[in-house]
């Protein structure tokens, strides 16, 4: 069986709101990582994105507004501001047996120390329930073939069960 699970499908079908469930259903093994929120302004258009932690801390992840050179079609990402919540995250030490991510995407992947974060927790001995983009290139094509990683696709005719397979699943692991 592997190790980690991997949530991906077409942007808007429920993967984020999928993770938000899954660590609402596994409480019992104080999961610790984040997951990601869309800002939208009053007349309901996307600005950006926002990280939230399980522990409760937040940091706006990418938005129009934002500068600089890191640029996922018109949003601009905070990588400074992500590998500092990373870094006071450490996942990688928490007493957590179970860590969940949102997202494994092209935004994410603009941080080494985002990469290098991911890969010690798939090698290390957590179980990892992350999304991950459904294309991609690079880190996110290896992440996808790695033999410890089940993928699981989302669709708009499995995401209403999907959720209590995936618990069931993580507890008989984790039990």
């Amino acid at each position: 069986m592997a190790s980690h699970i991997l949530i991906t499908g077409l942007p808007g079908v429920g993967k984020t709101t999928l993770i938000r469930e899954l660590t609402k259903c596994l409480t019992e093994f104080n999961p610790a990582g984040f997951y990601t929120e869309e800002i939208r302004n009053e007349q309901g258009i996307r600005e950006g994105f926002r990280l939230v932690t399980l522990c409760g801390s937040q940091l706006v992840l990418s938005h129009v507004s934002h500068p600089g050179p890191n640029r996922v079609s018109r949003y601009g990402m905070d990588v400074q501001g992500f590998e500092r919540l990373l870094e006071e995250l450490d996942l990688r030490h928490s007493p957590a047996p179970l860590i969940i991510i949102d997202e494994i995407g092209k935004m994410e992947c603009f941080s080494k120390r985002f990469i290098d974060f991911v890969t010690l927790l798939l090698d290390g001995p957590k179980t990892l329930i992350a999304t991950i983009a459904l294309k991609g290139e690079g880190f996110i094509r290896q992440v996808k073939q790695r033999p410890d990683c089940r993928l699981v696709t989302v669709t708009r005719e499995n995401r209403d069960r999907l959720a209590s397979d995936l618990v069931a699943e993580v507890q008989s692991r984790q039990g």
